[in-house]
């Protein structure tokens, strides 16, 4: 069964070890293997007489290796060469471009205006098809039962607005004689706002001439 060790860089890991090579020669069993070499490779250097075990271990290991390879070792440095700079490059890519718009002329007021209008067309655009929709069920209450429902239709129906599209509607009885419109619509959610629909529109003259009020009776993103 493979046995794991971590940070071999730290005490804690040197302790864990230790408790490991409690009676133990080596890592696995009475004869050095690939085990050793690879916890020998992890550990930075003897850990000494704070850890007993981690040092025998280490001695041994060490001479094993020392007997496999006998001749003296000239010694060898680790280093790394630092990254080359990216700025320049990127220097000279913009001089690069600063050279292919000479070679054109500069842009004139007129270009860099339609331009400008591009780009706003296609933001205005974007948006537009990321904007969501909401499915709305609303009720409007007449004043009584004698306002002319098909004349308070009429009324909410003619709000016209970018993004507000009015759909199915009917009659719903409410007691006394009295009838409440109950009509669907769908708003596009960036153009409309149901709150403003009501209180500017569907609330202020000439349609609260039947409207007497307006609820919401479901609201859903579509």
């Amino acid at each position: 069964m493979a046995v794991t060790f971590s940070d071999l860089y730290a005490e804690s890991g040197l302790k864990a070890l230790d408790e490991f090579l409690s009676g133990k020669t080596y890592i696995s069993g009475h004869q050095p293997t690939k085990d050793d070499i690879k916890v020998f490779a992890a550990v930075v250097a003897d850990p000494g007489s704070s850890f007993p075990n981690v040092s025998k271990w280490y001695g041994c290991v060490s001479s094993h290796l020392a007997a496999s390879f006998p001749r003296k070792a000239a010694g060898v440095k680790f280093g790394g060469a630092a990254a080359p700079a990216e700025e320049p490059k990127k220097q000279e890519a913009a001089a690069a471009d600063d050279d292919d718009i000479d070679l054109f002329g500069e842009e004139t007021e007129e270009e860099k205006k339609a331009a400008e209008e591009r780009e706003a067309a296609k933001k205005s655009s974007a948006k537009k098809k990321e904007s969501g929709k909401s499915s709305v069920l609303m009720d409007v209450k007449p004043w009584d039962d004698e306002t002319d429902m098909k004349k308070l239709e009429e009324a909410v129906r003619s709000v016209k607005m970018e993004g507000l599209f009015w759909g199915a509607s009917k009659l719903v009885p409410v007691g006394y004689g009295i009838k409440k419109l109950q009509i669907m619509l769908t708003i596009v959610d960036d153009l409309v706002s149901v709150d403003n629909l009501i209180e500017d529109h569907l609330l202020t003259e000439p349609i609260n001439e039947y409207v007497q009020s307006c609820d919401i009776v479901a609201f859903n993103k579509i």
